[in-house]
């Protein structure tokens, strides 16, 4: 009886030693649980805190994305239709460049046939220039022959009117009738008088001397 009370005891002992070690242990265990779990409620705020800034963060990047996506759409906007206006501008250009060529190609054989006229105008400048100097030199040499026969024509107009005055006056046609019957010249008749002569023969009768061709 005495040895079981002894074995109470210790078995008492120990198995307070072991319930003192294991209070310790589940203590240690519960402080470092604590402690960890305030870690992780300290973590979880501080997640919480960057979670909320990442919100914040994002709801700022989504602002300013649908503000650069409207800005974006308006410089979209505003190039397309700068585009257009471009494109109808190059459209407007190419025509302007199109007519430009047309005018500059009708303006190239204007200037050809101008060119080709002029060659021909020259061409019919020289020829007239040279036949109005073989006109003149015909002018000139119509006018000297012109003069010759006006002196011509002044001489035999002066000899008609000698030999009019000297028909007309008696002694001169007595003096000339002696010198013919004395020198024995042939009879004068009409033909002999126009004989080598171009003459014209009228209705009246009348004989007309007619200038040497």
């Amino acid at each position: 009886m005495k040895y079981l009370s002894i074995a109470l005891v210790l078995l008492s002992l120990v198995l307070a030693a072991v319930l003192f070690q294991t209070k310790k242990t589940d203590t240690a265990q519960l402080a470092a649980a604590t402690g960890t779990l305030a870690d992780c409620s300290n973590r979880l705020d501080t997640a919480q805190a960057q979670i909320a800034a990442c919100n914040a963060s994002l709801l700022t990047l989504s602002n300013t994305l649908a503000e650069t996506a409207l800005a974006d759409s308006n410089h979209l906007a505003e190039a397309q239709a700068q585009l257009a206006a471009q494109t109808a501008q190059l459209a407007g250009l190419n025509r302007e460049l199109a007519a430009a060529m047309a005018a500059n190609q009708s303006a190239s054989q204007t200037l050809l046939n101008l060119t080709n006229q002029m060659t021909a105008l020259t061409q019919s400048l020289a020829k007239t220039e040279a036949g109005l100097t073989q006109t003149n030199q015909l002018w000139q040499q119509a006018c000297k022959d012109y003069a010759q026969l006006e002196n011509k024509f002044l001489r035999d107009v002066a000899e008609r009117t000698l030999a009019e005055r000297r028909f007309n006056n008696l002694v001169e046609v007595q003096a000339q009738e002696k010198k013919l019957m004395k020198s024995g010249a042939a009879w004068v008749t009409p033909e002999s008088i126009y004989a080598g002569l171009n003459v014209e023969v009228r209705s009246n009768g009348t004989v007309h001397v007619l200038a040497p061709e």
